[in-house]
């Protein structure tokens, strides 16, 4: 299942793409919220092959995501790679300067099920595709203030 957003960020490319690549900040976001993190290499800086597991309660189950970069490019995508026991795919986020203050990301996710139950829910999911796609635009749309935020303060 393929859901796409975009929003529109009043900061320059490079701090978008800056703001997006500080994993060590999403890492803190995620424990924050419950998640337990485990880096899968020690590179400090954003690289290919960087991964992480993730062990986070959903629904009432506990959920175990196994993430891994594989597209990046400088100011202009970020690509990772997604596997669960049931599901697996792609998120990629393209950032695009509109002007010198004003960048456009675009969120890109492609969702396959691995197992049978999976298929079952990706059906379901697929009748509420309206639903999931306002959630995925809220969480987007949060994640541009917040990027929109730290550039005003950091401007001062």
């Amino acid at each position: 299942m393929k859901l796409t957003t975009r929003q529109d960020i009043e900061a320059p490319l490079d701090f978008v793409y800056a703001q997006l690549t500080d994993f060590e900040s999403f890492e803190r976001m995620a424990l924050r919220r419950g998640a337990e993190v485990e880096r899968l290499d020690p590179s400090p800086s954003p690289d290919l092959g960087m991964g992480w597991r993730l062990q986070f309660p959903f629904r009432g189950k506990t959920r175990n995501v196994t993430l891994r970069m594989t597209e990046l490019a400088p100011a202009s995508l970020i690509g990772c790679e997604f596997e669960s026991p049931m599901f697996e795919g792609q998120i990629r986020i393209d950032v695009i300067a509109l002007a010198p203050r004003r960048t456009r990301m675009a969120i890109t996710t492609d969702t396959r099920p691995v197992t049978m139950a999976a298929r079952l829910l990706i059906q379901s999911v697929k009748l509420a595709k309206g639903r999931v796609q306002d959630r995925l635009d809220r969480v987007s749309a949060r994640l541009a203030g917040m990027i929109e935020e730290r550039a005003r303060t950091t401007r001062g």
